[in-house]
């Protein structure tokens, strides 16, 4: 999967999402992050088992807020799309961190790779900072 996304997609995708989650929707996010993942399609329904059972709930321990997730197909090939909203840099570099570094998810991470093999083909990561004069902003100035 090439590592960029057209700026097309990113669009369409964020068209979707649902305008209020874990924080006001007077408030939105100062920033998000869009994370998509190739996934082997042999394998793509324990992958969806492992995120829903193990990783969304390790991801709120950490203070992640998932806005949304997707399925996707682009190129023949199957993809895994969420949409976080973090409060600054620091906070999603510090959860991401703690996250990669908890105990109990690299134990599911180590029983499930060696039980059903590969699970990640490839990541693409786009740290989205709004502008002001998006739609979803210039209504919270009201």
């Amino acid at each position: 999967m090439p590592s960029s996304i057209p700026a097309i997609a990113i669009a369409a995708i964020l068209a979707l999402a649902p305008v209020t989650v874990a924080l006001a929707a007077n408030h939105p996010a100062p920033l998000q992050q869009l994370r998509i993942y190739e996934i082997p399609r042999a394998n793509e329904g324990v992958f969806h088992d492992r995120f829903r059972d193990h990783a969304l709930r390790i991801m709120a321990r950490h203070g992640f807020a998932v806005r949304s997730i997707w399925r996707s197909e682009h190129a023949d090939k199957v993809e895994f799309v969420y949409l976080l909203d973090w409060p600054d840099v620091s906070a999603m570099d510090a959860a991401w961190a703690a996250f990669l570094a908890d105990p109990e998810w690299i134990a599911i991470k180590k029983e499930t790779s060696a039980r059903d093999g590969k699970y990640v083909e490839s990541v693409a990561v786009r740290t989205l900072e709004p502008v002001a004069w998006s739609p979803d902003r210039a209504k919270t100035a009201d």
